[in-house]
Order: C-alpha cells, then structure tokens, then sequence
C-alpha cells in the first residue's frame, strides 16, 4: 500500500514540475519588462543596433518631454560618474541592478550604450576602413573565437582588430584567446564595427585592421 501511495506522490509531482518552471520563467520574464541582460548565457543579437537616421526628429520628441524627467537622466550619469571617478568622456552603462557598467545588448535586442551622435569627433576618420571591409560576416551565424592579441590588436580567421581607445575600459575581463565574437556594422559611424561578446554579453567599437 505504501508503495503505491509512493508512486503516486511522485506522479503527482512530476506533472506539476513543468507547471511551475514554465509560470516561474513568465513571472521573470515580466519582471525583467523584456529587458533581461543575456550576459553569460551565451545570448547573441539577432541583428545590429538601428541607425540614429532620426536625430533631428528624436530631438524634437524630446522637447516634449517634461523638463524634470530630461533632467534625470543627466543627474543619473553624474551620480555614476561620481561614483566610479570617471572623467566627463566615460559614462555608466549599468541600467538594472545586475547589468554590467559596460555597453551590452538585453534579450529583446536593445543595444544599451549605443547612443552617441554621428559627429561625434571619436569616430572621426580621415579615411574609413583604410584597410579594406570586413567579409567574412555578420550576425549570430557567424561567431568567431579569438585566437590572441590584446586590446590594441587582436585577431580570428586572419581578420585584425583594434578595439576604440575609449571602449578600452569596457573589454578588461575579455579572454584574448577563446571569446566568442560576432560582428555587425556601426549604422551611423563609417569605419567602424561593432564586436559582440557572446560570452559577457557585452561590446565595443573596432576598426578593422586588415
């Protein structure tokens, strides 16, 4: 009798695990807003962050804005870089508790960090992709482990790179010899790329180097 009342209880259990799992991942997924960091799953983005081609009406759309929440955003960054001993060229990625203080991409494909004008004098080149065009793809069918160097160079599949001076911060915890990288196009700075580590879930800007 025992053993029958045994089997039972565990048949009863097994039913009502998948139950629980699937309503514990809703309740997180709802939690998170959609805006969960992918970072160490192993996350890729299905494609590259959208062109700001709509500076000029994105700017208008922040005129409508109340004053007070345009000012919030601002005290927040200097909050950050109070904290960190930033200088006024560095700025805090950290949106959500747990989220790295670096660029990075959420699950529903929002590249934090990526935010900074066309002009902007950092990405100014005199002569954009001087070493010719990366070919050998973009996007999560093509990832590509590093196979050495360092933040100034580094290399896979015989493609070079170099990582932007002012992302150098950002690429401290990188293995320079077995992250997974993919890589996608800067829509709006001409010469550059964006490198994608699938292992931290975050990026950084690169200039191919041949």
């Amino acid at each position: 009798m025992l053993k029958w009342a045994g089997l039972g209880l565990a048949f009863v259990l097994a039913l009502s695990a998948p139950a629980y799992s699937q309503g514990r991942g809703r309740d997180e997924g709802q939690r998170g807003n959609g805006r969960s960091w992918g970072g160490g799953g192993g996350y890729i983005p299905p494609q590259g962050p959208p062109a700001h081609a709509q500076d000029q009406q994105r700017g208008q759309e922040q005129q409508r804005v109340p004053q007070q929440q345009q000012q919030r955003v601002p005290q927040q960054q200097q909050r950050v870089q109070e904290q960190h001993g930033r200088n006024e060229d560095q700025r805090g990625f950290r949106d959500m508790q747990g989220h790295p203080d670096a660029p990075h991409v959420h699950n529903n494909g929002e590249w934090v960090g990526h935010e900074y004008r066309r002009d902007d004098d950092r990405f100014r080149m005199e002569r954009p992709f001087e070493h010719g065009r990366f070919t050998l793809g973009f996007g999560p069918s093509h990832v590509f482990h590093i196979e050495g160097g360092n933040r100034e160079r580094f290399w896979f599949n015989g493609a070079y790179f170099g990582v932007a001076p002012f992302d150098f911060p950002y690429v401290a915890d990188w293995n320079w010899y077995g992250d997974p990288i993919v890589n996608y196009d800067d829509p709006d700075h001409p010469g550059w790329y964006l490198a994608y580590n699938a292992r931290t879930g975050t990026y950084v800007h690169v200039q191919f180097l041949g």
